[in-house]
C-alpha cells in the first residue's frame, strides 16, 4: 500500500467517524445504521445495549427520541492502526445529555472501532462505547427555548 492510499484511508476513517457524530446528533439513524457492515455491532455496556445488524442499530435509534431528551457529542481523534482492507482504532469522546426521566451528565469514554474498506468506502464492523468517567450530578442548564414566532407573537 502506497503512503498516500494509507493517508487517503486514514483520512476517510476520520470522516466516518465525523459521520457518525453528526447523525447521531442529528438523530438521524437510517443514516448511523448506513455506517456499518451489513452484519456490524454497536456496543453501549455501560446503557447496557448490544445490537448486531444494520436493521437493529435503526431500530434501536427510533427509540433513541423517547428515551433521550438531548445529548451533546464531541468526537476527538484518536488512534488508526491500518492493515489492508482493515483498520482497528479509538475515538475519544465527551458526551453531554439527559434521559427523558431527568438522569443526565456528563461522561468522557473511548469508542474502540474496527473498520472494513467496503465498496461504499469504510464502514464500521464493530463499535463499542467504554465509558472511563461518569458524572450524574444533576444538569444545571437545558436546551435553549425556541425564540419568540414574530407573526404568532409567541
Amino acid at each position: 500500500m502506497s503512503d498516500f492510499q494509507s493517508i487517503a484511508d486514514r483520512v476517510e476513517i476520520e470522516a466516518l467517524r465525523g459521520e457518525f457524530t453528526d447523525a447521531v446528533m442529528m438523530r438521524d439513524y437510517d443514516r448511523v445504521a448506513s455506517l456499518f457492515t451489513p452484519d456490524g455491532a454497536l456496543r453501549m455496556p455501560n446503557i447496557p445495549v448490544e445490537l448486531r445488524g444494520q436493521e437493529a442499530i435503526r431500530a434501536w435509534g427510533e427509540r433513541v427520541p423517547e428515551l433521550v431528551d438531548f445529548l451533546v457529542q464531541n468526537t476527538h481523534p484518536g488512534t488508526i492502526a491500518l492493515d489492508g482492507d482493515t483498520a482497528s482504532g479509538r475515538a475519544y469522546m465527551s458526551e453531554l445529555g439527559r434521559a427523558r426521566d431527568g438522569r443526565g451528565g456528563l461522561n468522557y469514554a473511548i469508542y474502540h472501532d474496527r473498520y472494513r474498506r467496503t465498496g461504499d468506502g469504510w464502514r464500521f464492523t464493530e463499535r463499542v462505547y467504554e465509558v472511563r468517567y461518569e458524572d450524574s450530578t444533576p444538569l444545571a442548564g437545558s436546551p435553549p427555548r425556541r425564540a419568540a414566532d414574530p407573526e404568532r407573537g409567541r
